[in-house]
């Protein structure tokens, strides 16, 4: 079946028992490329039904459909005539695990992070409105990203409107990890509830055996009536707020989807189909365990153990908790991918998930600071973009000592241009009164904890990798552990009064590569390594040290983040108030956006490695 669609449209030809024997070929081969590739198992496979259906109604490419996050939106992509390059998902130079506009028509709206899809479709509904066109917009979106806020923003606003928008809730119970909150609890009740209509019945039933009702007992049991119909009726919180609500619908019956996608478009006003799926649907290894196959590493990386940043920041703080009750680790849906689980396992009164709210969660720290508890946040960097304000706001101003890990900053992989950690250096060098550190090994990262501990004087943010690069680099000596707001020199050549001199300034996990380099250089010139280790406070006597001691021909920074704003630049702000004159350059991510691919492929394309460094400094020589 699967060779016989070339576009969505070939859907409609096909018969019910083709779209089931189509939702099996689909998973087939999803299961074959992300075993492969690695990727998002677990979503897609619960969602192959959901897309058929909706494809025998709607056109992407005539209509607009918003996939929330993206993470499902891989048989979207084999629908919409990309099956022969599904080979190629996210690979370097190949196709993007997330919906990308420049990649198809039928990619309308490019997702990644959670929750913009309702808001997003409500935009679309109404300039199509505005501008007399009569196209079909529908946002596809997880019961996850019901714990986001955005999503009552946009729905509380979407009740207003007049004309049709669908909001496919796709319902599994899950986002990465179980979901969490009022919310979760609200839709639990619905899958698993007795329905109004049979409630209404008993009433009736009830009310018929009653000979004789006076007026006043008859407008009780209105009032009666009405309250309980807002606790039974499926979907009245939406209705409350001038959205309709079908369902819930079996998710996984094509011939479900279809029907109430059509009633949905014939009401022509805001509508929310409750559609219930289960993650990782037909995969038993995946329903099995939906959080394991959420994301899968292909399968050639899979045995390679090694332990992260995020393992070694849990163990760490896990110590630290033991002796200090005051600590509480929160995290924003992630408790696995941030390590956190581990901290809740053993202090399940101090840990907090939140769901997907990191806003919320960085004023709830704030919150606990100002209480008098040390909260330690756990997010990855590129969600912790969605929280500037919170972090400007109700901590730096402050001073408050909320303390952040932030995990998987830097280049990133193969999540591609929406999941880069490589803009917080620059918006957290804006922040006042805010300690911005990043580790170069698991042992910096133990010390920059300890530290962390301690401090008193406003935010405090670590950031680190998810994988150690680190290559056993050891930079810990009894005279050169982490102090705070000081860097060290990791590694410095025999002097030669007949070399030119170079001084490399690092900050973070690509130290590794100027060591590296370093030693590939130290033949041709005389080469230091100094680490920052601290973006602020930046710590220019060592730096200006460094200088006065090795008067070097050529001055070279290296961070993982992008230029503007960052590492670098605020190293030419004090090269440019000392009046020192030497070969410079910054050595960063690019500033446009960084596509998908290993981390080793993206470090070389933008010449972060040891042989883009190399190259930078034998130029500037």
């Amino acid at each position: 079946m699967l060779e016989k669609i070339k576009a969505p449209s070939d859907i409609k030809k096909l018969n019910s028992g083709e779209k089931i024997q189509l939702a099996e070929d689909i998973r087939t081969r999803l299961v074959e490329v992300v075993l492969k590739n690695g990727g998002h198992l677990a979503s897609n496979l619960g969602v192959t039904e959901l897309t058929i259906g909706l494809y025998s109604v709607v056109d992407p490419f005539e209509d607009k459909v918003i996939w929330d996050v993206g993470h499902q939106a891989y048989v979207h992509k084999i629908l919409t005539g990309r099956n022969q390059q599904f080979d190629t998902l996210r690979q370097f130079g190949g196709m993007s695990g997330f919906p990308k506009k420049n990649e198809s028509d039928a990619d309308c709206f490019e997702t990644g992070h959670s929750s913009t899809s309702v808001s997003a479709a409500v935009g679309m509904a109404r300039a199509r409105d505005i501008q007399g066109q009569t196209y079909k917009v529908v946002a596809v979106i997880g019961d996850g990203a019901f714990t986001n806020g955005m999503v009552y923003e946009a729905l509380n606003d979407a009740g207003t409107m007049k004309g049709s928008v669908v909001f496919i809730l796709n319902d599994n119970g899950m986002s990465i990890a179980r979901n969490v909150g009022g919310m979760s609890k609200y839709l639990g009740k619905i899958r698993s509830g007795k329905t109004y209509v049979k409630a209404k019945k008993n009433i009736k039933s009830g009310l018929e055996r009653i000979p004789l009702i006076g007026s006043p007992i008859v407008r009780g049991i209105q009032k009666v009536k009405t309250a309980f119909r807002t606790l039974t009726i499926p979907g009245e919180w939406f209705e409350e707020l001038g959205i309709k609500y079908i369902g819930p619908i079996d998710g996984h019956s094509i011939e479900a989807v279809e029907k109430a996608l059509k009633q949905a478009f014939y009401l022509n006003c805001p509508v929310v189909i409750h559609a219930i799926t289960h993650k990782g649907h037909g995969y038993a290894d995946a329903e099995d365990n939906p959080s394991r196959f959420h994301g899968v590493s292909p399968v050639e990386a899979s045995s390679v153990k090694q332990q992260g940043y995020s393992a070694v920041m849990a163990e760490e703080l896990c110590k630290m908790a033991e002796k200090d009750d005051k600590i509480t680790a929160i995290t924003a849906a992630m408790p696995s991918g941030t390590g956190l689980e581990k901290f809740g396992n053993i202090f399940p009164e101090r840990f907090f998930d939140v769901g997907i709210a990191e806003e919320h969660a960085i004023t709830m720290a704030a919150g606990m600071a100002a209480a008098g508890l040390r909260p330690y946040v756990a997010i990855y960097s590129t969600f912790m973009q969605r929280a500037y304000d919170q972090l400007l706001h109700d901590c730096a101003l402050q001073k408050l000592p909320v303390v952040i890990t932030l995990d998987r900053a830097g280049i990133s992989g193969r999540d591609g241009r929406t999941h880069h950690g490589i803009y917080d250096l620059s918006f957290l060098n804006s922040i006042p009164d805010i300690s911005v550190c990043a580790p170069c090994c698991p042992e910096e990262l133990k010390q920059m904890l300890r530290i962390s501990r301690e401090n008193k004087t406003g935010p405090f943010v670590i950031r680190y990798p998810a994988k150690d690069n680190s290559d056993g680099i050891v930079t810990i000596t009894e005279n050169n552990i982490v102090k705070y707001g000081k860097g060290a020199v990791v590694y410095e050549s025999e002097k030669d009064k007949n070399k030119k001199n170079v001084l490399l300034i690092s900050l973070g996990q690509i130290t590794g590569n100027c060591i590296k380099a370093a030693e590939a250089l130290h033949d041709m010139c005389n080469v230091m390594v100094f680490h920052g280790r601290f973006l602020k406070p930046l710590d220019e006597d060592g730096i200006l040290d460094c200088i006065n001691e090795l008067k070097p021909d050529v001055i070279v920074t290296a961070e993982d983040g992008v230029k503007e704003g960052g590492f670098g630049v605020s190293i030419a702000a004090i090269l440019q108030k000392h009046k020192i004159s030497c070969g410079f350059d910054i050595i960063s991510a690019p500033s446009k956006p960084v596509e998908h691919g290993s981390i080793e492929e993206l470090y070389e394309e933008a010449g972060m490695d040891s042989v883009g460094i190399m190259k930078v400094v034998l130029r500037l020589l």
